[in-house]
């Protein structure tokens, strides 16, 4: 089953790319040369660097190979991905312009004109220069040859202006998303009512982020923003939810080291992502104990107003060190108010069956490139609609992706990283329900996310 699904895979990557070939190279030159076969060379070579660079990434590959390699391969796939989308959508614009062009213009017909063999373009002449009586280009002397061809075509006409279009569009996109990369993480606040909260602790201000991503393109300045991001903005508590690092301890180490300058009255937190146990997970979890995070591995700690928990990704499974809610969570006073970590939004379901008030999640980018935004959604909604808003959440925005992984277009509102329940309104008498309020004896969490706009 799985090399079905690789031999499927492979055709479709294929297939889409010979058709990127075509209508990017081929539909926009007259004959076969060197636009052409650079066309092949580029996007064969542009493939070669970004599965070079996924294939370093996962195997541990020498560093400075994976740096090498990070930035063209991981700008290919994105540049690949809106090519693609901008040719399918100029195939509907193809037809309505080239009907534009047809009404514009009167009709041509081809006429023998002496030309090399090796070219394979003619005059044309409209229709109604023969009626006019103008003369027409004279004709071949014999024995040569003659090709009946137009020039330029209405039909190469129409496909440079799309492909031109399709390719200025994508560059585009793609350059508007590294910018967001290197511009570093934004801060978006969210305000969450929690019923169970006490109301001294109104306006407890909790800085999440997660999918730092340190890797062979993100180093120490990159962390260095996070951090002073992070703390200009005062928060009573840091989590740090996932994804940290695509690397070793040994390559990356020295790049997270500005993390132990992250300040907060209540500490500095952090559950594992899927990424970390790619990267040795127990090693980083001890790196970042040293830096002075506090892991949370299926562990929970109480702080002055309510409980903080956290669990182990979903990809620890493997190893033996999987999520682990009863641990994390049993035992605890159910009056207090519960806070979650967990890396993976899909987690929602077994927080709500143990009464958590709020999620705090990353894994998403929220979607990173768009249409990716609309997958993720699906991918990541939770099976009870009931207990888990699908509003979008605190923490996939958090920072920029993994290499030079750019994410551009991907709407605010559609990023389903984290979920928070928040308790069932009550009733008026007269049967009205009315929306929760920090009046009915709960406080208002504010959440200090960070993001890329």
């Amino acid at each position: 089953m799985a090399i079905l699904f690789v031999l499927i895979a492979l055709a479709v990557l294929v297939g889409a790319n010979w058709y990127l070939w075509r209508r990017l190279f081929r539909d926009t030159t007259r004959a076969t040369g060197w636009v052409r076969r650079g066309g092949a060379v580029l996007i064969a070579g542009g493939w070669a660097l970004a599965v070079g660079a996924l294939v370093a990434e996962r195997t541990g590959a020498p560093f400075w190979l994976q740096r090498v390699l990070a930035w063209p391969g991981f700008l290919w796939l994105a540049l690949s991905v809106y090519l693609l989308l901008a040719v399918l959508a100029g195939e509907a614009v193809r037809p309505l312009l080239r009907r534009l062009l047809e009404r514009r213009a009167p009709a041509e017909v081809p006429v023998a004109r002496p030309v090399d063999a090796r070219h394979e373009e003619t005059e044309t002449v409209p229709s109604s220069s023969r009626a006019s009586g103008r003369p027409a280009p004279p004709d071949a002397p014999e024995g040569s040859g003659s090709v009946l061809l137009a020039a330029p075509s209405r039909r190469l006409f129409v496909s440079r202006v799309i492909g031109g279009a399709a390719a200025v569009a994508a560059a585009g996109t793609v350059g508007y998303g590294t910018y967001g990369v290197l511009r570093g993480p934004q801060v978006k606040r969210v305000t969450v009512p929690l019923a169970r909260l006490p109301r001294r602790a109104h306006g407890y201000r909790i800085a999440v982020v997660s999918d730092i991503h340190l890797g062979p393109v993100l180093g120490r300045g990159f962390a260095q923003k996070v951090v002073d991001t992070i703390n200009g903005t005062q928060p009573d508590l840091i989590a740090v939810v996932g994804d940290l690092v695509d690397g070793s301890v040994k390559d990356l180490g020295p790049a997270a080291a500005p993390l132990a300058q992250l300040q907060a009255r209540h500490g500095s937190y952090f559950v594992t992502g899927n990424h970390e146990y790619f990267s040795g997970a127990q090693e980083w979890v001890a790196e970042v104990r040293r830096l002075g995070l506090l892991p949370l591995e299926n562990a929970r700690t109480e702080l002055p107003w309510f409980d903080l928990a956290g669990v182990n990704d979903i990809s620890g499974e493997s190893e033996g060190q999987g999520p682990d809610f009863t641990k994390a969570l049993g035992g605890r006073d159910t009056a207090r108010a519960c806070v979650l970590l967990a890396h993976q939004p899909v987690q929602i379901d077994d927080a709500v069956e143990h009464g958590v008030d709020l999620q705090l999640s990353g894994h998403t980018h929220g979607g990173q490139l768009w249409p990716g935004n609309l997958l993720a959604a699906a991918a990541n909604r939770p099976s009870r609609a009931w207990s888990a808003t699908a509003t979008p959440s605190c923490t996939s925005r958090a920072a920029p992706e993994p290499g030079a992984r750019p994410r551009a277009w991907v709407p605010r509102r559609t990023s389903p990283s984290s979920n928070w329940r928040r308790s069932r309104p009550e009733k008026h008498r007269r049967g009205r329900r009315r929306r929760w309020c920090p009046a009915d004896g709960g406080a208002v969490l504010r959440l200090w996310r960070l993001i890329r706009i």
